[in-house]
Formats: structure tokens, C-alpha cells, sequence
């Protein structure tokens, strides 16, 4: 009886285990094309903006959104607004790899959209610098700020 009991919990552990690790992994893949995105849009530090622009001879800052994830394998809509009313789910804790979204007031249409990049900070296609890292505690985007999704 005791050896069926030993055979049962070492046969349902392992079951466990299995299930577990399925979770993770679909977990790790998702946070690795967040990653990458990240990786490729800090690959292009100091690329002019361009309105429009979605290459590396220029962005805009959806441009920059776009092109990051499309080179991590994830497809996003085009603008600001696009991709704040269709992709992702909104989230009120940022992660890694996070969209955040801004506009000229609370009650606007996203005009501008940064990846999280953890720590407090953001990268973007600044219409003024290009594309840059800034912090999220900046005084003239905080002010701005309308949500987040994660995608």
C-alpha cells in the first residue's frame, strides 16, 4: 500500500511540475520579444525624428513602437491612438516592455506612445531629440500621462 502511495505522489508530482513549466516558459517568451523590442529600439539611440518615420533613417514615436516590436515578432498597430484602443490590455503597474501612452490632456486621444524600459525610465522618439530614454517621473510627460497596455 505504502509503495502505490510513493508511486501515486511521484507520479502527480511530476505532473505538476510539467504543468508548471508550461506556464513559465509561455511566460519567458513573452518577456523576451518585450526585451528584444527594447534591445532594437535602444540600437537606434540619436536616430533624428521624423514625422511619419518608421526606418531607421528616422521615427516618429509610434514609427519608433512599431518598428521595435515588428523586429521582436509582435505586429502593432500604427499610431498612438491605434494602438491605445487595439492592442495589448491596459495595466496600472508597470512592467518591462509596457506601452505608455500620452496625451495633450486626460480627456484627449494618445498623441504619443514610449516603451517602458524598467528603473523609471522610458525609451522614445522625441520630436526634439530623437529617439532617447528619459525618465517617466519628467515633469512635462507625468503631466501627460493617460495609461498604459501591455502587449
Amino acid at each position: 500500500m505504502l509503495k502505490k502511495f510513493i508511486m501515486a505522489f511521484v507520479i502527480l508530482a511530476s505532473c505538476g511540475t510539467l504543468f508548471a513549466n508550461t506556464g513559465n516558459k509561455a511566460e519567458a517568451a513573452a518577456y523576451n520579444y518585450h526585451i528584444r523590442a527594447i534591445q532594437v529600439a535602444e540600437n537606434h539611440m540619436g536616430v533624428p525624428y521624423r514625422w511619419g518615420g518608421m526606418s531607421p533613417y528616422g521615427f516618429d514615436c509610434s514609427g519608433l513602437v512599431k518598428y521595435s516590436y515588428g523586429k521582436a515578432g509582435r505586429t502593432l498597430n500604427r499610431t498612438a491612438a491605434t494602438m491605445f484602443y487595439g492592442n495589448g490590455y491596459h495595466v496600472y503597474s508597470l512592467k518591462t516592455g509596457d506601452l505608455m501612452f500620452f496625451a495633450p490632456t486626460k480627456a484627449s486621444r494618445p498623441t504619443h506612445v514610449a516603451i517602458y524600459i524598467g528603473y523609471g525610465k522610458m525609451i522614445m522618439a522625441s520630436s526634439s531629440k530623437g529617439v532617447m530614454i528619459t525618465r517617466t517621473s519628467n515633469p512635462y510627460w507625468h503631466q501627460r500621462y493617460i495609461g498604459a497596455k501591455r502587449v
